[in-house]
Order: structure tokens, then C-alpha cells, then sequence
């Protein structure tokens, strides 16, 4: 790829970066979703085509804490009950955040998890779900219920997941395009 088409790539990529936490208040589903796998990869892809590395991480960061405000935008817009805890959440992520901006210590990072994203992935995934399948018309209700019922589960799991994905990024930064092909035998 030349050099301009290194350019282009790195400001589409960007630009995504920068627009799909705005699209999550239209569009939370496809844009929840869109945002996380574009946030999984884009290092990997960013950082190879030429952008440095410390611009591509306080862009990362400030985009992330777009999504973050989307996010909790999205649920007290919707009257979502757990929009208090994604508040919190979301209070607690950004202590993390600011920490690394100011300081460039990823610990920060892996100190406050993001536990806010995968709940409202959760979340947004469970209501879809009961939206269009289900199509009852007490669809969030029996959605909010599901995710009541089911709390310490899908709280467990987002723990475990958030600890051992932010240990991966932030502490033993270790590439997931890297990992990936060691876990799958490449």
C-alpha cells in the first residue's frame, strides 16, 4: 500500500472510530456491536499502516470514552433500570481513562476495567433479542427480566472476561491477532 493509501485507510479507520459511538444512539444494536469488533482490531491494524503508537492511543482512548457516553446517553434516554449502575460504571471506567491520558500508565487501564461495555452488549443483545423474535409487546420488560434473573451469571462472566482481556491489552500486551493465531495452532 503507498503512502497515501496508508493515509486514507488510517483516516477511515479513524473516522469509524470517531463516528460509531454516535451512531449507538440510533443504531445500538449494529453500532454496540460494529464499535467492539472495530475497538478489538484497530491497533493492529492502525499501527502497522504507519499511525505511532502514542497518537493512536490517546485516539483510542478519547473514542472509547465516546462510546462510554453513548452508552450511558442511550440507557437513561431509554429509562433502562440499570441505567444508574452503567453510570457508576462508566464513573469508575473514566478514572481509568483520565489516569491514562495524564500519566500514559496502561495499568490505570487495567485497574478500572470497562465493565460498562459488555453490559449494555448484554443488554442491547437480550432486547434485540426479545424485540424481534419474541415480537411481545412487553419486550423490554421481559428483557430487563431475563437479565435480572440471570445477574450474577452474566455478571460473572463479564468480570472474568473484562479481568482477562484488559490483563491481555494492558498488562502483558500481548496482540490478539497474535494470540489468536497461537490459540487456533497458526
Amino acid at each position: 500500500m503507498t503512502g497515501l493509501g496508508q493515509t486514507v485507510a488510517i483516516g477511515l479507520i479513524i473516522a469509524a472510530k470517531f463516528g460509531l459511538p454516535l451512531l449507538i444512539l440510533r443504531f445500538p444494536f449494529a453500532a454496540g456491536w460494529t464499535n467492539f469488533f472495530l475497538d478489538s482490531f484497530d491497533g493492529d491494524v492502525l499501527i502497522p499502516l504507519g499511525l505511532p503508537n502514542d497518537i493512536y492511543q490517546p485516539v483510542d482512548k478519547v473514542t472509547d470514552w465516546m462510546t462510554y457516553v453513548a452508552i450511558v446517553a442511550f440507557a437513561f434516554r431509554r429509562v433502562w433500570p440499570t441505567r444508574r449502575l452503567m453510570l457508576g460504571l462508566f464513573l469508575y471506567r473514566s478514572v481509568g481513562q483520565i489516569t491514562f491520558l495524564v500519566t500514559g500508565n496502561e495499568l490505570a487501564l487495567a485497574f478500572f476495567p470497562n465493565f460498562l461495555e459488555p453490559l449494555f452488549l448484554v443488554t442491547i443483545t437480550i432486547l434485540t433479542f426479545e424485540r424481534v423474535v419474541r415480537t411481545a409487546p412487553d419486550w423490554q420488560e421481559r428483557g430487563f427480566a431475563i437479565l435480572y434473573r440471570y445477574r450474577w451469571l452474566i455478571g460473572g462472566v463479564i468480570v472474568v472476561y473484562k479481568l482477562v482481556d484488559e490483563y491481555i491489552t494492558h498488562v502483558g500486551n500481548i496482540d490478539r491477532s497474535e494470540l489468536l493465531q497461537r490459540l487456533l495452532g497458526g
